[in-house]
């Protein structure tokens, strides 16, 4: 048997590279652990909404949303619309009072001498006040909307008429303000105001200051524009980041429905950069079509998984519409409202202005070695698939010189974004197939008896079951650590709070799922033959030829067929979203999952991968076909590949990925002992009915 000997100077150039991973990957625990404040928000209106549907007086409802925990109210610019329902203001097109007019139902002498006077126009919009506080709110934001050109003031009989030339409808629909009225409320009440305000249409640096301006005594928790827009873009952004930083507000960023990154707002990334990413905080809302058909537990559960996973600090809760049985609708909401915070105080959060990162960025050198670190993996894996190489150490070292310093020289240098998601995905790549070619040599060695270290190593032919179970277990341990060093590397790789905030994102993460299985077929047709295992030492190229000549049957090509549309559904499951929908069942089965475990393992690992390593195990021991050892080899890949790649979602907690993957061992070896069991009671049937053990 050829042997592939391990490059030492490789090994501990990786080692070292290792071990400034694991500071870097310290750094971030702590950091990730600092911030654990979450703002729990509602709307103010559907507050008002609840308590107008139950008859109750707004003040009390307020008071018991305040008892319930909830911390701030979200606060959105007024309409025309909304305040003309509520009997704030009263709007009414020229039209109508016209129409009135010569209907005779306009009583009012001074407005039928208005409308004779020929003040009125048709195609226009009058605003009348109803209430003195609202009326001039109203004023000033139609006038800061509009301008002075479209906005005129007149007065009949000594009341003031606001007269807009707009469109009736357009101009109902039109944002004003944050209304003072809903901010002195909510202050009273003892809430900070989550600001929802939008932009203007055709911003001006008067504008920007004017929603400042209004801001200005009250305690704004975070603002969170509204629409498709921050406020002052596109020309005014650097106002608006100087009014961010000197009045030192939060800003909130939207959670896309996809949980990927972001809703898409104009001038968000750019505000975001002036302001700095150490004042910025993620906002999640549940989808307003999704959130009916939830349970209450179900949603109470989905912000204990928002928070802990995703970096959520500002959670906009929605009111429920239905109430549960034998309560009122308020009573629901209160509960809901008090079981979400309890979840969340259990999960160690606490409560207020929403949590930010501290602006965290490793030091370069630190980085460097991570870098230099996979590039010496790289070369590693190159000289455990070609003999030749293998054989050339001198080139290996002089192979891995040019491609480190190529590879750290930007990154020393305060640049190399490219450099380091190439590094994470050779990471994310190259380590679980190394860890799984350093176990099919291991397994050579063992199968062949051959001397190791002046001491031969030997096994029992015939190993019983428990022992089948333990040195495929302990292999499946030893394995999945040293997979887990390419996690240390990834996160080594990109941490940093842009990669924590989701404003950089690790692409390619279906490419990632590919990749470890070319790298552990090529080195496993370097090391066995499939096709005949008589011959030693047949390339791999040559395999694969031999293969493709080979005439297969029908219930060949059909089984084919499965195995390739059950690898197409694991790569359109992987990544940062789904490709396809997740069954009810298997709903069922995460929510149990959760319930038991920190972090829920990945089912692709529980169920699959790694009970596939201990049956690939106890095949090779077995000496089972290579075929064989080889199909269960490449699903054993891609348990130790996931649990790597859970670290490419670089917004969920460095601890929290760790777990997810140390949970999903002990489950997957269990299933995999179990089957072990099935196995070896099979193979015991076949060989008393006179089968081949």
């Amino acid at each position: 048997m050829k042997k592939f000997t391990y490059n030492r100077t490789l090994l501990i150039v990786i080692a070292i590279g290792l071990f400034a991973a694991l500071i870097i990957a310290g750094q971030r625990f702590f950091v990730e652990s600092e911030n654990k404040q979450v703002d729990l928000a509602v709307d103010y209106q559907s507050i008002a909404n609840l308590a107008e549907r139950e008859g109750l007086e707004l003040d009390d409802v307020l008071k018991m949303t305040k008892e319930a925990g909830i911390t701030s109210l979200a606060i959105y610019d007024s309409t025309l619309e909304k305040l003309d329902r509520a009997g704030k203001v009263f709007t009414l097109a020229g039209s109508t009072i016209l129409g009135n007019y010569q209907s005779g139902t306009l009583n009012n002498d001074l407005w039928r001498q208005t409308i004779e006077f020929g003040l009125i126009a048709p195609n226009r919009v009058y605003v009348i006040g109803g209430d003195l506080e609202n009326y001039y709110d109203t004023k000033e934001a139609l006038i800061q909307r509009l301008g002075n050109e479209r906005v005129k003031i007149f007065s009949v009989g000594g009341i003031e008429v606001i007269e807009v030339k707009a469109q009736y409808g357009e101009v109902m629909r039109m944002p004003l303000s944050l209304p003072r009225e809903e901010m002195n409320k909510a202050r009273a009440a003892g809430f900070t105001i989550l600001a929802r305000p939008m932009n203007f249409s055709k911003c001006t640096a008067e504008n920007v200051q004017f929603v400042f301006d209004r801001l200005e005594s009250y305690p704004i928790s975070e603002i969170v524009f509204d629409g498709p827009e921050v406020l002052g873009a596109s020309n005014f952004l650097d106002l608006t980041a100087m009014n961010f930083t000197r009045r030192k507000i939060i800003f909130g960023v939207i959670e896309h429905f996809s949980q990927l990154q972001f809703y898409p707002q104009t001038g968000m990334y750019y505000l975001a950069q002036k302001i700095g990413e150490d004042r910025i905080a993620r906002l999640y809302a549940i989808p307003k079509d999704e959130q009916p058909k939830l349970t209450m537990s179900t949603a109470v559960n989905r912000w204990s998984t928002t928070d802990r996973e995703r970096n959520i600090r500002i959670n906009l809760l929605r009111i429920f519409d239905k109430a549960e049985p034998d309560t009122t609708l308020l009573e629901t909401n209160m509960k809901y409202f008090r079981e979400v915070r309890a979840v969340l105080e259990k999960d160690g959060f606490t409560f207020g202005k929403a949590g930010t990162f501290e602006n965290y960025y490793p030091n370069v050198f630190l980085r460097a070695l991570v870098i230099i670190g996979v590039a010496a993996a790289g070369v590693l894996y190159l000289s455990l698939i070609s003999r030749r190489l293998n054989r050339n150490r001198k080139f290996q070292l002089q192979l891995f010189a040019v491609i480190a310093i190529c590879a750290a020289v930007p990154i020393l240098m305060g640049a190399g974004g490219k450099v380091r998601l190439l590094a994470a995905f050779f990471s994310a790549s190259l380590f679980p197939a190394l860890a799984i070619i350093w176990q099919l040599d291991l397994l050579r060695v063992i199968q062949f008896k051959v001397r190791v270290q002046n001491r031969a190593m030997r096994l029992k032919e015939n190993l019983s079951t428990a022992q089948l179970i333990w040195i495929s277990g302990f292999a499946l341990l030893v394995t999945g650590v040293m997979a887990m060093t390419g996690a240390a590397y990834l996160s080594g790789a990109l941490s940093d709070v842009s990669y924590f905030l989701e404003f950089e994102i690790y692409r390619g993460i279906k490419l990632t799922f590919i990749l470890p299985l070319i790298l552990v077929a090529v080195a496993f047709l370097q090391r066995f033959n499939i096709v005949d295992e008589v011959r030693k030492n047949v390339l791999a190229t040559v395999q694969i030829k031999e293969l493709l000549d080979k005439p297969i049957s029908v219930k060949i090509f059909l089984a084919l067929m499965i195995v390739m549309g059950a690898f197409v559904i694991l790569i359109a499951r992987s990544g940062h979203t789904s490709g396809m929908p997740v069954s009810g069942f298997e709903i069922k089965i995460r929510a149990l999952l959760e319930q038991i475990f920190y972090a829920r393992p990945r089912t692709k690992e529980i169920f699959f991968g790694h009970p596939a390593f201990m049956l690939a195990m106890a095949a090779f021991l077995k000496k089972f076909p290579k075929v064989i050892c080889f199909m269960l080899i490449m699903a054993a890949t891609i348990g130790q590949s996931s649990m790597v790649e859970t670290f490419a979602h670089m917004r969920t907690p460095i601890f929290m990925s760790l777990m997810r993957g140390l949970d999903g061992l002990i489950p997957g070896a269990i299933i995999g002992a179990v089957l072990i069991i099935f196995l070896q009671i099979f193979s015991r049937r076949l060989t008393n009915k006179g089968g081949v053990n």
